[in-house]
């Protein structure tokens, strides 16, 4: 079956890579976003797509957008089916069509929950102790299309989006690829999705922003979600202040909501509950940095707290 894959970030690789190695896959071509400028210099740097599209030697095209001139070469390509991991761009109705067998999304949901561009974060945030992936019939709706298959795994409970989603797009790229086979054989057919659904619009820097007036468990919560992207944060002096998740400290209480205490060795902060112990934090200006560190070289007058 000859296969087209659409993908941009590190987490849509693994599919690739399981794809082009996959006995019966013909992967003939794949579609990414152009490059973008990385880091404080604005370098110009292909997607992790593209980069291991390279390497393996595959043709590329790279667009931001899937106009009438980019549907014209992917269907050069002469796909049997197209597979999209987080490729970052909608697929028009005309694109749609190329494939016979149609666009066949990995999306890190249990669908119908959180659909949309954010799922695992969202997922995380609202406490959900079950995540997985599903893999659906992409179609004009926002990952609405009917199901083909699904995975579902414990989140640990100290995983952030980040470390979630790199064991989702292991796992994931598995599930795509028996979807694909199944396709192929004319053994598996999609089921319409079930229940009420969620959405997961993308996350924004006020995503990650913590008010310590909320318990313990959701700031924590929160934190999970929103690491590595946009960043877990809060306000110091008026100035921004990051920090990766922190630690539930349930025997300690009675600390005012967002106040800062140091007791020489652990850096706590009070919630509406129990205090929350700070691991790494990054002040303004600054590189990341042990909380205990920081709180050495800051004296932590009396007072101090978090806005």
């Amino acid at each position: 079956m000859r296969v087209l894959f659409a993908g941009t970030p590190a987490v849509a690789v693994p599919s690739l890579d399981r794809i082009a190695d996959e006995p019966g896959l013909d992967l003939v071509g794949v579609l990414t976003r152009p490059d973008a400028p990385i880091g404080r210099k604005r370098v110009l740097t292909p997607s992790p797509v593209a980069a291991r599209a390279e390497e393996l030697g595959l043709p590329l095209v790279k667009a931001s957008r899937i106009t009438p001139e980019v549907t014209h070469q992917l269907a050069a390509f002469a796909p049997d089916v197209a597979a999209i991991v987080a490729f970052g761009g909608i697929v028009p109705r005309e694109a749609l069509g190329v494939p016979a067998h149609g666009w066949i999304n990995l999306h890190f949901s249990l669908l119908p929950a959180w659909r949309g561009a954010a799922p695992v974060q969202h997922a995380l945030i609202h406490g959900d102790d079950v995540v997985g992936a599903s893999t659906f019939l992409l179609e004009e709706g926002l990952d609405t299309g009917p199901v083909y298959g699904t995975m579902a795994m414990t989140a640990a409970a100290d995983a952030t989006a980040g470390t979630l989603l790199a064991e989702l797009a292991q796992s994931g790229a598995g599930l795509l690829v028996t979807t694909l086979a199944g396709i192929d054989a004319g053994t598996l057919a999609a089921h319409p999705q079930e229940g009420e659904p969620t959405y997961a619009p993308k996350l924004t820097l006020d995503d990650g922003r913590i008010d310590w007036s909320q318990p313990a468990v959701a700031i924590q919560r929160r934190a999970r979600g929103v690491t590595p992207e946009p960043g877990a944060w809060t306000l110091l002096d008026g100035q921004r202040f990051k920090l990766e998740p922190p630690r539930h400290r349930p025997d300690v209480t009675g600390l005012e909501p967002g106040r800062l205490v140091w007791n020489g060795s652990s850096l706590l902060v009070g919630t509406a509950t129990h205090a929350l112990e700070l691991v790494r934090v990054q002040p303004a200006g600054k590189k990341m940095m042990g909380a205990a560190d920081w709180a050495r070289g800051a004296g932590m007058p009396e007072g101090m707290r978090f806005e």
